[in-house]
């Protein structure tokens, strides 16, 4: 009997409610520069700033964590915790032609789950009502 390891999948994991256009990612700092020009929401979790660049192309998700959380072993657990959170539930919420980035807080190792992925759902529509 062979168990099937990472490798053996076929694609990616299934999500419910898939977007119609996945988000993309922020890589360089010039675009995480341009995104601090846009909106703000704060939570006690993270900060999401949020810049409409003004096309219909797929929308863009960069994170960040800062040294003030700690050390490298926890960023990258906040990092992916948010990654996570986005992939599956908050992705479908991201408008087109949008960037977003996430700024994590160390409260975000502390929470559930539920909670972080609700916080992001609820922050991502916050801009929408208007």
């Amino acid at each position: 009997m062979q168990v099937a390891s990472r490798s053996n999948r076929k694609g990616p994991l299934p999500v419910s409610g898939t977007p119609s256009q996945p988000p993309g990612r922020l890589r360089k700092r010039e675009e995480f520069l341009a995104a601090r020009r846009g909106e703000k929401r704060r939570g006690r979790l993270f900060l999401l700033e949020v810049l409409t660049r003004g096309d219909e192309a797929a929308p863009r998700v960069g994170f960040t964590v800062t040294k003030k959380v700690g050390n490298a072993v926890v960023r990258n657990r906040v990092r992916r915790r948010l990654k996570e959170a986005v992939r599956v539930h908050a992705a479908i919420h991201m408008a087109p032609g949008h960037d977003y980035v996430i700024v994590g807080r160390e409260d975000v190792l502390a929470a559930p789950f539920e909670q972080i992925a609700d916080e992001l759902k609820r922050r991502i529509r916050q801009g929408s009502r208007t």
